[in-house]
């Protein structure tokens, strides 16, 4: 069965065909142009259209890695269906390290965009218009803000079976179900029927292996699910995912300097001791308790707090410590990474 061509912003792919394309979006005030690069592989067989986006903030700069690692895969050599990739969304904030715009808009509260609104909504309603349009599914690639970090992990509407089953295959430690937020991508995709996931991992303006190792093989395997790629058997056991329906914050409740006692990962019970912050003179002002049992899916980097500032993202799940340990290290084992050093593991 042949496939049509496929026509993106007044470009058109043959079936088989692969291509580089920059979509014209809003000029610089010095009268730079710029552009939205678009990856294309528009495979000879039939099957889904997948996008897959990263850097919609500016500094989230993991995604772009993964991108480039998925669009070098040779795993891609007998595509079925497309795959529309874009690795800079917002080429603005990553010129200047930001997360915004140059209109101090969130272009992630900015969808779908209109043709004639701020500079945000404008990009935004050329990324609906010429690529989630398109496309059957997709996956938007994110890191935490700066100074923190995120364990790799999926949100999404778990509740949508669908949705769910790719959430599963992507094999991130932990899926969060997330309520969608106004103007954000997911919940204009959502209106347009496009199931989509959300991977979280690592911290901006930084590259982690770990969460980049994570979000190349979790779409390879999303893809394989999709029946994009042929399906193939691992040695390695799957990981099943901890499903969280809520999360909370754990904020400081004192300023001062921050000693850290727990990581991204590890489990924790209701009243263990988080952290100690100090006064400049290493006195003790106050600890940080968890006020629930979790895993810690997100945390703050520097060493420094404002009383009220949140420092500890936790995962409700309802497991032991024993079980998660057992199935992080699995995880990186999966991904083969080493779980203490954050670096890949020696070739066997």
């Amino acid at each position: 069965m042949s496939r049509a061509p496929l026509t993106i912003a007044e470009h058109t792919v043959l079936p088989g065909e692969t291509r580089k394309l920059e979509i014209p979006i809003v000029r610089l005030y010095t009268d730079t142009s710029m552009f939205l690069p678009v990856y294309i592989k528009h495979g000879k067989r039939p099957g889904p259209t997948l996008f897959v986006s990263a850097a919609i903030h500016g500094d989230e700069l993991n995604g772009i890695e993964i991108i480039s690692r998925l669009i070098n895969s040779k795993s891609l050599k007998n595509l079925k269906g497309t795959l529309i990739a874009v690795p800079l969304v917002n080429a603005y904030g990553v010129l200047n390290h930001d997360r915004y715009l140059p209109d101090r808009r969130d272009l992630n509260r900015s969808f779908p965009g209109s043709r004639k609104g701020s500079l945000a909504s404008r990009l935004a309603h050329i990324f609906m218009t010429e690529i989630v349009k398109r496309c059957d599914y997709g996956i938007d690639l994110h890191t935490g803000a700066i100074h923190r970090s995120n364990l790799p992990q999926i949100r999404a509407n778990l509740d949508h079976p669908e949705t769910l089953a790719m959430a599963k295959a992507f094999a991130a430690p932990v899926l969060i179900n997330s309520n969608l937020r106004d103007g954000s991508l997911r919940e204009s995709a959502n209106e347009l029927g496009i199931p989509i996931l959300l991977y979280e991992a690592g911290e901006a303006l930084r590259f982690d292996e770990v969460s980049i190792r994570a979000g190349y093989r979790g779409i390879i395997s999303v893809m394989r699910h999709l029946d994009m790629l042929s399906k193939r058997q691992s040695k390695k056991p799957p990981i099943k995912p901890f499903i969280a329906r809520e999360t909370g914050w754990v904020r400081a409740t004192d300023s001062g300097f921050v000693t850290h006692q727990r990581s991204l990962g590890d489990f924790v019970h209701k009243g263990d001791q988080l952290a100690v912050i100090k006064d400049p003179f290493g006195d003790t002002i106050d600890t940080i308790i968890a006020h629930t049992s979790g895993i810690i899916v997100g945390k703050q980097n520097i060493p420094l707090v404002h009383e009220g500032e949140a420092v500890y993202h936790i995962a409700y799940v309802n497991k032991t410590q024993e079980t998660v340990a057992e199935h992080i290290e699995q995880f990186h084992h999966n991904i083969g990474t080493n779980p203490v050093a954050n670096e890949p593991l020696p070739e066997s």
